[in-house]
């Protein structure tokens, strides 16, 4: 049995006026909340470190820049890398990047148990738009301040494990799943910071929300034999609520643990690898049953054209 007791770390909203320090206490807090648990590994949101900055509108660099993180560990995140390698414990978690080439990205990273960083994804599917929208109730500007991840969908060997990353929309998309899975991933982990309401669906929809994103997660899941933990930033942030909804799921696409609130909250599960092998191997057997001479149109174009 390859087993790793996996810590959701769902944090509670982020004020704009909240310092990194005070977010990194909050981190810390449930990190030895983990290894009380027996916690082998802890999975914290996208933008983990920050309010989701990007529902605010801003034009002078130096202020957006003042979001991004430059070097990592830094300052204010040293001493989650301290204590993660003291307590034993690998980490997981979001941020926004800003490359010694003054690039900007959407980034997740991952550790092993002594706090190295061994794996570094950058978010590939970036939702919402680039300019000013006056009929939106709120913004939502990653593609202002992030560029579309240039790394593609990796996977790393760590703890005994194939592991991947992606971040909140990105576990929308089937291809990302597939990509990790023809890799033989066997723990995909996301975090996500996903309002509760949208100009369509308004508040009466959170229920729709919630499933459609379990949905994904689920289904990535079980297609490709797979643990998922996709872990939320949620709660009123800036007036703007964020859905919570963390969960575990098991490679047959079971939801084995969920978040019940809005607040801080820690959720864990037991996680064995070794559970992936039965639909690696006999339900979705890559190597026997997948015909690619069908699969072109997948990659070949991005929008719907209709046959002629």
């Amino acid at each position: 049995m390859r087993e790793i007791v996996v810590g959701g770390a769902q944090l509670g909203p982020i004020q704009r006026a909240d310092s990194r320090a005070a977010v990194v206490e909050r981190m810390l807090a449930l990190l030895e909340r983990a290894a009380k648990e027996g916690c082998g590994m802890v999975v914290y949101p996208e933008l983990a470190l920050t309010t989701f900055f990007p529902r605010h509108w801003m034009e002078e660099q130096a202020e957006i820049d003042a979001w991004f993180e430059t070097e990592m560990p830094g300052d204010a995140t040293r001493p989650l890398f301290d204590r993660a390698r003291a307590l034993g414990i690998a980490i997981s978690f979001g941020y926004a990047e800003r490359t010694p080439e003054d690039r900007h990205f959407n980034t997740s990273i991952l550790t092993d148990r002594a706090a190295r960083i061994v794996g570094t994804y950058r978010k590939v599917h970036l939702p919402g738009h680039s300019e000013y929208d006056a009929d939106r109730a709120f913004q939502h500007l990653e593609k202002r301040y992030f560029e579309p991840g240039d790394l593609g969908f990796p996977v790393w060997r760590n703890l005994d494990a194939w592991m991947g990353m992606c971040i909140c929309n990105d576990r929308r998309w089937p291809e990302v799943y597939r990509e990790m899975g023809l890799q033989g991933v066997e723990l995909i982990v996301l975090g996500y910071n996903t309002p509760s309401v949208n100009s369509q669906n308004g508040a009466e929809g959170l229920e729709q929300r919630l499933y459609h994103s379990e949905l994904s997660m689920t289904a990535g899941a079980y297609q490709n034999a797979t643990w998922v933990v996709g872990v939320a930033k949620a709660g009123e942030e800036d007036g703007h609520p964020l859905m919570a909804g963390s969960i575990i799921v098991d490679p047959n696409g079971y939801v084995v643990a969920r978040a019940e609130g809005e607040g801080d909250e820690l959720i864990v599960h037991a996680c064995d690898m070794d559970r992936c092998t039965f639909g690696k191997t006999t339900i979705f057997d890559f190597a026997r049953h997948r015909r690619t001479e069908h699969y072109g149109r997948i990659t070949s174009q991005t929008g719907v054209v209709h046959p002629e």
